[in-house]
């Protein structure tokens, strides 16, 4: 059973979008521990790369120059259209934060499934992660001004939770286990952090099923916005990083598509308004389908 799970991971990844806009009771009552199956999906995959590998891409200054694009450019390119098209502000300051958002923990998991490199993915999820707190709070003084407080303590004491603390557990395992029998075990087990990943889109999306129970017109603008967002992060990453070779590209465009809604959402909480919980909600649907079209355009291209 588990064997079929992990050899269809990327089509259940979206399954379990669909189920819990279907169960939105259970998905609702799952949010709440969303930061739990983080910090355990971080630590499981982080074992698994070696640290001074991805210490050395971090030192990579193409690594920083992608973090500028993942979160100031697309910020201020979503800004802009939103300003354009005269967005209510609620709407704005939602479309924004997402694009600001770090990318998922759970890439790399997404990346290595598709058979590309984790480690490249991995230091790109940590710089954009970095980048978090200052793109965040910029965007909120300009569309919240005076009232921003915005608790950069919690924020760091996340970051060396979900980031530091894996990778200090990680280079203590590394170092003191034996190597022949933590690739033993890290070859038993790296497969099932794929698993883990479901549980994203299922707990996440119960916020938009709220949304379309109240006003289904809205959840569908909403869901087209989440769509867009994700296609323009998707394609443009993939045509500016076209010639560095298609595995290059293909990372870049996968990692700007998946967003950490839930860490900005533990950051900021409220200060993000009403409209972001159901656009990270609506976000779920186009962001599972995401490896699955990966891998798709990897085929054919």
């Amino acid at each position: 059973m588990f064997a079929f799970l992990i050899r269809h991971s990327l089509l259940f990844m979206f399954l379990a979008a669909i189920l819990g806009f279907l169960l939105p009771s259970l998905s609702l009552t799952i949010f709440p521990f969303l930061s739990y199956v983080l910090f355990s999906l971080m630590t499981l995959t982080l074992l698994g790369i070696k640290q001074n590998a991805l210490i050395l891409r971090l030192r990579d200054k193409k690594i920083w120059g992608y973090a500028l694009l993942h979160a100031v450019f697309y910020m201020l390119f979503i800004g802009a259209i939103g300003w354009l098209f005269s967005a209510n502000a609620s709407l704005q300051l939602a479309m924004v934060s997402v694009a600001a958002t770090g990318s998922l923990f759970a890439t790399p998991a997404i990346v290595r499934a598709l058979g590309f490199d984790s480690v490249e993915a991995m230091a790109m999820t940590i710089a954009t992660t970095l980048f978090l707190p200052v793109v965040i709070f910029i965007t909120l003084l300009f569309y919240q001004g005076d009232s921003v407080h915005l608790d950069l303590v919690a924020y760091f004491l996340r970051l060396v939770i979900f980031v530091f603390g894996p990778m200090a557990f990680s280079f203590v395992v590394h170092t003191f286990a034996p190597r022949e029998a933590l690739d033993r075990m890290l070859l038993k087990i790296s497969p099932y952090t794929i698993l883990l990943v479901f549980v994203f889109p299922f707990g996440l999306i119960g916020s938009f099923r709220v949304l379309y129970n109240t006003d289904p017109m809205a959840a569908l603008n909403y869901l087209l916005i989440a769509t867009g967002l994700c296609v323009l992060f998707f394609f443009v990453s993939l045509a500016m990083y076209w010639r560095s070779g298609k595995e290059m590209a293909l990372i870049a465009a996968i990692t700007s598509g998946n967003r950490n809604v839930l860490l900005t959402y533990s950051i900021a909480g409220a200060l993000l308004g009403p409209a972001f919980l159901p656009l990270a909600g609506a976000l779920q649907l186009p962001t599972s389908l995401l490896p699955i079209m990966t891998r798709w355009l990897n085929k054919r291209l």
